[in-house]
Formats: structure tokens, C-alpha cells, sequence
């Protein structure tokens, strides 16, 4: 099933999408969700990205983009705080059900979202790389995931490898074929140039 297809049917089965735009690019010397690709923010083509499959999007950062932003509390906590943050963004828009998360930093991710745009709603899908790496920021978290996401952040959790842990493989799908750099993020200036990504000076 091509992208487009996949995204008329995420949007007949309701998936939420949220959109991470807050990392610190510690590495990197310049926010990462600010460098343009092919004339977009990275930030402005994911979120692009993710509303082609998702009914709703809300953005958990700063507000590099058009869609709904929130923050994680406290600023910086990790990814698993960030998704409880975006579920409650979610929520407010009056979507309550199966999510894609999705780090604004993954350029080549389209033919993935279509895979999880595909996924069943009622299990995670969690796509693996070449190298045999799950990669929790840019996958599909069923309702029974988001509820015990919720409580491990509630006990002090940080850590979305703890919570597939907690899962366990009966309630994940991982997922794998995909081309190899289809997961290659922009974490240093040399990845950022090997995208096809001019730094600032």
C-alpha cells in the first residue's frame, strides 16, 4: 500500500500524531528542528510528514511548526515524559486512542509512517533498523501502551525502552525491511551534511 493510501486509512482509524521538536542539540550547535532540508525546517517536514497519516498532530516543543505545541514537564525530562505531554495535547483536541511519535529529526522516515499509518491500533509497532535497533521515536503506541506509559511516569520512569520492557514482546509488533539510512537522525554536523543540510555559519 503506497503513503497515500496509508494515510487515508490512518485517518479513517483516528491516529494521533506527536511531533518531538525539543531536544537540547547539545552536539549539534544549532536546534535541530530549525535546519532546512529541500526548503523546510526539519520541524515544519515532519510534522508535513505525520499529518499525511494522522488525523490529528500536536507538536511537543518549542512551536517550530503549525500544529498544537506543548511542553513536557520538567523541560528535558526524555521522550517518555514528552509522550504523556503530547497524549495530553491529544486529548484536548478530543483524540483519545493509538499514536505515532516522532522525532522531527529522521529526514528519510516517510516510507515508515506509512507502515505504521498500516499497523493494527490495538498494539505497539515498533520499526527496527539494519543495524537490529528499535526505534521508539518514530513508532505506533497502542491505548494499553499510552495507559502504562502514564503510570511509569507517574513512578519516576523515563526511559520509552523501559516501558517496551514493561510491555512485553505479546503486545509489540517490531518491524523491520526497511532501506538502509531510512532511521539515519541528525545528532552532529556530519550527519546533518551527509542529509543534504547546509549549517548555519
Amino acid at each position: 500500500m503506497d503513503g497515500r493510501a496509508g494515510g487515508r486509512a490512518a485517518r479513517m482509524n483516528g491516529v494521533g500524531g506527536v511531533l518531538l521538536t525539543g531536544g537540547t542539540s547539545a552536539r549539534l550547535g544549532v536546534d535541530k528542528a530549525t535546519l532546512v532540508l529541500d526548503g523546510e525546517t526539519l520541524a515544519a517536514r515532519a510534522c508535513r510528514q505525520l499529518r499525511a497519516v494522522c488525523e490529528t498532530v500536536v507538536e511537543v516543543g518549542p512551536g517550530w511548526t503549525s500544529a498544537p505545541a506543548t511542553r513536557e514537564t520538567p523541560l528535558g525530562a526524555g521522550p517518555l515524559v514528552a509522550l504523556i505531554a503530547g497524549v495530553d495535547a491529544l486529548r484536548r483536541t478530543g483524540h483519545d486512542g493509538s499514536l505515532v511519535l516522532l522525532a522531527c529529526d529522521l529526514p528519510g522516515i516517510e516510507p515508515v509512517l506509512a507502515r505504521l499509518a498500516d499497523a493494527s491500533p490495538d498494539r505497539v509497532t515498533m520499526p527496527i533498523d539494519e543495524h537490529g535497533r528499535r526505534q521508539y521515536v518514530c513508532a505506533r503506541y497502542s491505548p494499553d501502551a499510552i495507559l502504562r506509559a502514564r503510570e511509569l511516569v507517574d513512578a519516576g520512569e523515563r526511559s520509552l525502552h523501559r516501558l517496551l520492557v514493561e510491555l512485553g514482546p505479546a503486545k509489540v509488533d517490531d518491524v523491520d525491511g526497511f532501506a538502509p539510512g531510512t532511521f539515519a537522525d541528525i545528532d552532529v554536523p556530519d550527519d546533518a551534511r551527509r542529509a543534504g543540510i547546509d549549517l548555519p555559519r
